[in-house]
């Protein structure tokens, strides 16, 4: 007998495995999941489509024929985890036949071996549950600034220094705007943008997180309402830079890859629509040539700015830093939060301690 444990009461030092056929775990897993697929891609529908449409008995000696052939390769990982972990767990779609019969053999074998209760369906269930109660306890700090003012790395430099930070185009793998999947390949699923801005949020050492400034929309994820209105909500910076430092941060963080300017030119092709063809070609034209600055000003100035000047009327800023650099940029806002904190803690003993005064009077 094995066995069975929820997501939400594992503890210790334990790793799961996924044993889902690489297409399932390609699209979406549990983070941190190592992924052990005792089915390929092709042999997952085939036994499916027996097991629908032919005989349960005939798809489980399909089954397990496929096992048989990859169960040394199996065993082989299998035992080179259980000397790194306390516990194995394992997982399938819903906590099946796939996991429980690998799980079944390896308590047999001597292997730490434990199924996860009802599968990744499990897991989905309860991220639904768990991450708007989460986002409740949460306030957003939330970083705006037009292309290329480096919102991106000022979070990333905030995370360093300590701070609580959900980037959420990490967690679609795309940047939100027309040229935003370059250099970054497939994006993301919904489902696993959730569960990387839960497993994000979950790690917040306090109620305050950063978070730049977003459309509802990024690439193919969307932002949970939840989320996205308590970053309406929230506190709102606006981050400015000259055009020249725009133009070489994005000229950086877009020319990584050895494929970038057929990435750019294609990303660029689908913008015509919006910018017009003839636009469309002289942009392309200057990434062809190698004038990366000109190209990254002109669609600043003739594009993205004006997309974004119509987004800022939406807020109201809190306050406005002009950034020489993105290390400033990280700098004067550590600075101005560690004194705005400071400042909104005081106010909220304050007025605590009023309310207490009133009721005592009342008393």
């Amino acid at each position: 007998m094995y066995q069975t444990v929820a997501y939400e009461n594992l503890a210790g030092n334990y790793i799961l495995i996924d044993v889902r056929s690489p297409g399932e775990h390609n699209y979406a897993t549990i983070p941190g999941a190592v992924s052990l697929p005792i089915f390929d891609d092709k042999e997952r529908i085939r036994i499916g489509h027996v097991y629908v449409n032919e005989s349960i008995e005939k798809a489980k000696v399909i089954g397990i024929s496929a096992v048989a052939q990859r169960l040394p390769y199996i065993y082989e990982r299998i035992l080179d985890l259980n000397k790194e972990y306390d516990k194995l767990v394992f997982f399938c779609a819903k906590g099946g036949m796939r996991s429980a019969s690998l799980v079944a053999l390896m308590v047999e074998l001597g292997i730490k071996a434990i199924k996860l209760k009802e599968g990744y369906k499990g897991y989905r269930a309860f991220i639904n549950e768990q991450l708007p109660e989460l986002n409740k306890k949460l306030k957003y700090i939330v970083i705006h600034g037009k292309t290329g003012t480096g919102k991106t790395q000022i979070l990333e430099k905030l995370k360093n220094a300590g701070y609580d930070v959900l980037d959420l185009e990490k967690a679609a793998n795309h940047r939100g705007s027309l040229l935003g999947s370059v250099g970054l390949g497939k994006e993301n699923s919904q489902k696993q943008f959730e569960s990387l801005i839960y497993e994000s949020l979950k790690k917040a050492k306090s109620s305050w997180i950063f978070v730049e400034g977003e459309s509802k929309r990024i690439g193919n994820s969307i932002i949970p309402q939840y989320i996205f209105e308590s970053m309406v909500q929230g506190t709102h910076l606006l981050v400015e830079a000259p055009l020249a430092l725009r133009a070489s941060i994005l000229i950086e963080e877009y020319t990584q890859n050895p494929n970038f300017q057929d990435e750019i030119i294609s990303a660029i092709e689908s913008m015509t629509k919006y910018i017009g063809e003839k636009q469309g070609k002289k942009y392309s034209d200057l990434v062809r040539l190698g004038d990366f600055q000109g190209a990254a000003m002109e669609l600043m100035v003739k594009y993205y700015d004006p997309m974004y000047s119509k987004e800022f009327n939406n807020y109201h800023f809190d306050q406005v830093f002009q950034l020489e650099s993105v290390n400033s940029g990280s700098d004067i806002i550590e600075k101005w939060f560690e004194n705005w904190h400071a400042k909104t803690m005081r106010k909220s003993f304050e007025a605590e301690a009023k309310t207490q005064e009133v009721l005592y009077e009342m008393a």
